[in-house]
């Protein structure tokens, strides 16, 4: 495996954990059956990390899977905690 996918690889699972241990906006992460369950957002959050968007960009995005699609109110100071901490598993 090339040391780009393996990056690539690494990035997607740290992103994954972030979401998963630390978002977590609908408290799912003791429950062994929805380990999985923010997986979808980990694609379109490594896109934004790699093309290096904005932080305002990936706080938006965020807030649009919490209200938007989750149907929650969300919590901004939380979620730009959030997105500054993803960020920097980019660096």
């Amino acid at each position: 495996m090339s040391e780009h996918l393996d990056k690539a690889r690494d990035l997607h699972a740290a992103i994954a954990e972030v979401l998963l241990r630390e978002w977590d906006p609908i408290g799912v992460a003791d429950v062994p059956q929805a380990q999985d369950e923010y997986d979808s957002y980990v694609p379109e959050i490594y896109a934004m990390l790699i093309r290096r968007e904005p932080r305002a960009h990936l706080i938006a995005y965020l807030r649009w899977a919490e209200t938007d699609h989750m149907g929650l109110q969300g919590n901004r100071e939380k979620t730009a905690r959030i997105a500054d901490r993803l960020r920097q598993l980019a660096n």
